[in-house]
């Protein structure tokens, strides 16, 4: 591991030294710094020269600043004669914007994407991406990582009486993977985004009539998506709800809305972004022993694909003669 150096943008420092912890190493410093004028700087406080160089930064708010400060990061370590760069960016934000849907509008997953590429980043490191597509944005090779087995693992105690539930059809392909690894049966949600916020969800397809379910989605930011479900499970003839996601970013009054549905047994989230304050009962599950596992096996030239075998087949090694080359 003495060729790996890993640095922290200001997003998520705490996440980035349970990665640390995982591989061996010591977090190097990084000084990021505002002038008079707005502008961020980032300063390097350790040589970087023909290393593997890991930049941990999640883009949650303030996701532009957050942003910048990564662009900055890996521009300094490309200007430093760093042999490799990876951006490790936990939660990827702009993969909502990942086409256009309105007439003149912009496609920043795309945009972010070049903005990495042009300051010289080398490969991506990130997780469950809210549209798969946005890979092929990127002229680097990006990996992928999943949480699914992480959350399935912790969900088994649910199992008894259950149903996986998705919030939409979209997500309903990764919901019924889930519901197999925990070996009950799916549901979903027939679901209209009317805006940002605001979801109308007209029925649930599939059988939930005294069920405990457990809801799954890649993120939750407002909660609307997930509060409208669960209005839609309570009159179907559910029993109650587990809620999962992988990124909880709990914006706006997402934890107090959350907090306050009695419908809600447990929300079950990862620390891919910071977990709000002020909410104990929220079960936070570390994904940094995967992260960490990545980036070994990115330094040592193994597959990544090999962690998530009998997982999601997504994720894991394409099966038939080719796997044993």
């Amino acid at each position: 591991m003495k060729d790996i150096v890993v640095f922290s943008g200001s997003a998520h420092e705490s996440f980035t030294h349970k990665i640390c912890t995982h591989l061996g190493l010591r977090m190097s410093p990084v000084r990021i710094s505002r002038f008079s004028n707005d502008c961020l700087q980032a300063q390097l406080l350790v040589n970087v020269r023909q290393r593997d160089v890991y930049i941990v930064q999640p883009l949650v708010a303030p996701t532009q600043d957050h942003l910048m400060e990564l662009l900055l990061m890996i521009q300094a370590a490309r200007s430093a004669s760093a042999a490799q760069i990876t951006a490790v960016i936990p939660h990827y934000a702009y993969a909502r914007s990942d086409k256009k849907d309105a007439s003149r509008i912009s496609v920043g997953g795309r945009l972010v994407a070049d903005l990495l590429s042009t300051a010289g980043v080398d490969r991506v490191l990130t997780m469950q991406l809210h549209a798969p597509q946005v890979q092929g944005f990127f002229s680097v090779p990006v990996d992928q990582l999943t949480a699914m087995g992480t959350l399935a693992q912790y969900l088994r105690a649910y199992n008894d009486n259950a149903v996986v539930v998705s919030p939409d059809f979209g997500n309903a392909k990764s919901a019924s993977t889930f519901a197999r690894l925990l070996g009950v049966p799916v549901a979903a949600g027939s679901k209209r985004r009317l805006g940002d916020n605001e979801v109308v969800i007209d029925t649930i397809v599939g059988d939930v009539l005294g069920k405990h379910c457990i809801v799954m989605d890649d993120e939750i930011a407002t909660g609307g998506s997930i509060l409208e479900l669960i209005r839609q499970l309570k009159a179907h003839g559910a029993l109650d709800t587990v809620v999962a996601c992988t990124h909880g970013l709990f914006a706006g009054d997402a934890v107090e809305r959350l907090r306050g549905e009695p419908f809600i047994r447990e929300v079950v989230t990862t620390d891919t972004v910071p977990a709000p304050s002020g909410w104990p009962e929220l079960t936070v599950l570390s994904v940094a022993p995967l992260f960490a596992e990545a980036i070994d096996r990115i330094h040592g030239g193994k597959s990544i694909s090999k962690m998530f075998e009998g997982i999601d087949p997504v994720y894991a090694p394409p099966k038939g003669q080719d796997e044993l080359f």
